[in-house]
């Protein structure tokens, strides 16, 4: 992806101030290392696989039974079948990162017990630790309570040209 001639400016600076010793490669590696301490975003694309069938980072991870989705109502379930509607890897994908998406996964699991279990995986399935490069040009605070929105999708690594381009803008 392009950077834009702001994100340039920020990748400069953050070079000039902390890399300016290491090769174009080496600083390409080090701004797509995670960053230290852990910093948080909205992924951008998470499969409905990894929601029901695995377990989160936090360790939590989805319940079928009583008010987890059993019970939920039929338009709750069409309605968290329809946010899977896009496709990418293909699988059927949603977007954490959207507020309207973070918003049906409160309205489908409203309530206590599983449901507020289920909300809970989603958000925590829903991010993931940024790289140093995501995390100079996110927005937003970052924890895990409240991740940052990336400024590009899930998978952006800044190459050696990148850092050239950014230098020298």
């Amino acid at each position: 992806m392009a950077l834009t001639p702001a994100q340039k400016t920020i990748i400069k600076t953050h070079y000039n101030a902390n890399m300016p010793t290491l090769s174009d490669d080496q600083a390409a590696a080090a701004f797509n290392a995670l960053a230290t301490p852990d910093f948080w975003i909205w992924r951008t694309a998470v499969t409905k696989a990894e929601i029901v069938g695995k377990v989160s980072q936090d360790a939590t991870s989805f319940i079928w039974a009583g008010n987890g989705f059993i019970t939920r109502t039929t338009q709750e379930i069409l309605t968290f079948d329809q946010l899977f509607a896009a496709q990418a890897f293909g699988e059927p994908v949603c977007n954490p990162s959207l507020p309207n998406v973070r918003t049906a996964f409160s309205d489908i699991f409203s309530g206590v017990g599983n449901a507020a279990l289920n909300r809970t995986h989603l958000l925590a399935t829903g991010r993931r630790k940024a790289t140093l490069v995501e995390k100079l040009l996110a927005t937003g605070t970052g924890s895990t309570a409240s991740p940052a929105l990336s400024a590009y999708s899930d998978g952006f690594l800044m190459t050696a040209q990148d850092v050239v381009d950014s230098r020298n803008s």
